[in-house]
């Protein structure tokens, strides 16, 4: 089954139009589908059962918007972002805490949709996702330190607003927004309000994965596949295939984890030597470790 599902990421990531809910699915399978902790009497759900169970309540909530747009006709994004707001956050409940950090589920599409409690990026993504379903327009936006979304189209002479739906989806002026990026240690640029693109909330979700299990040892293999998929994207930093090196060896098979790490030192061979001479003396440890 994870061959299928990876198989199915990495054609999706290559596609035309990715589709971030299909690759956060999929990421998410490789912890649903494989049912570490589950009872041995509850049998994991096929991938199928998973997706379809993902789309249907996604439709579910769309369908409320859908009858709320009807029943009030928004004529602004102001209107709009507090329809989605009492839909999504007030009558679906639909939230976070600052607890949900410390959870891998909330990093798991399938069940921020069963809890309705996530992340700020997955809950930017269900109200995306959601609301495209509606038939109105939300993005996502990549803050720096918190994922936000826009109601209506954040470009030049468009007229938009912002929202958290980490925090019930109230509304943000852009000096909020300004305040959440400096808050995180970045500079505030406009360009900060374009529109996130699929592949690059896929990443972020799975370097919130790779963080929450970084944190914890006994989760390396969830750091493990976390970080395969990320290499499956098109687009993904380098020092992911030294990550990736080095947790094999942590789950124990140390030579393909040495194998790794000598062709990443080749890479680093062009420009930084010296790194390159300690991952491949960390490789020939690694090697060492079967005797």
């Amino acid at each position: 089954m994870t061959e299928q599902s990876r198989a199915r990421f990495r054609t999706e990531a290559r596609s035309e139009q990715p589709d971030p809910v299909l690759l956060c699915l999929l990421a998410a399978a490789e912890h649903t589908l494989a049912g570490p902790g589950r009872p041995e009497e509850e049998p994991a759900p096929t991938l199928a059962e998973l997706e379809a169970a993902c789309r249907a309540a996604l439709e579910r909530h769309a369908a409320a918007v859908r009858r709320a747009v009807a029943e009030r006709r928004p004529t602004s994004p102001e209107e709009t972002a507090a329809l989605l707001a009492a839909v999504l956050a007030g009558r679906e409940r639909f939230h976070g805490r600052q607890s949900d950090y410390k959870r891998l589920e909330s990093s798991l599409l399938p069940e921020v949709l069963r809890r309705r409690r996530g992340l700020p990026i997955m809950l930017s993504l269900v109200w995306s996702a959601v609301a495209a379903r509606a038939g109105l327009t939300v993005h996502g936006i990549a803050l720096p330190g918190h994922f936000i979304v826009a109601v209506g189209a954040p470009e030049p002479g468009d007229d938009y607003v912002l929202a958290d739906p980490f925090h019930g989806g109230r509304l943000l002026s852009s000096q909020d927004a300004a305040a959440i990026v400096v808050a995180a240690g970045h500079p505030f640029t406009p360009e900060l309000l374009t529109p996130a693109q699929p592949l690059d909330i896929t990443l972020r979700v799975l370097g919130n994965i790779r963080a929450w299990a970084a944190e914890r040892p006994e989760h390396a293999r969830t750091q493990l596949w976390a970080t395969e998929l990320s290499l499956l994207l098109p687009r993904h930093p380098a020092q992911l295939r030294l990550e990736r090196a080095e947790l094999l060896v942590r789950t124990g098979d140390f030579l393909g984890g040495a194998a790794e790490m000598d062709a990443y030192a080749q890479i680093l061979d062009a420009f930084d030597p010296d790194s390159a001479a300690r991952v491949r003396q960390d490789a020939r440890a690694a090697r060492h470790r079967l005797n």
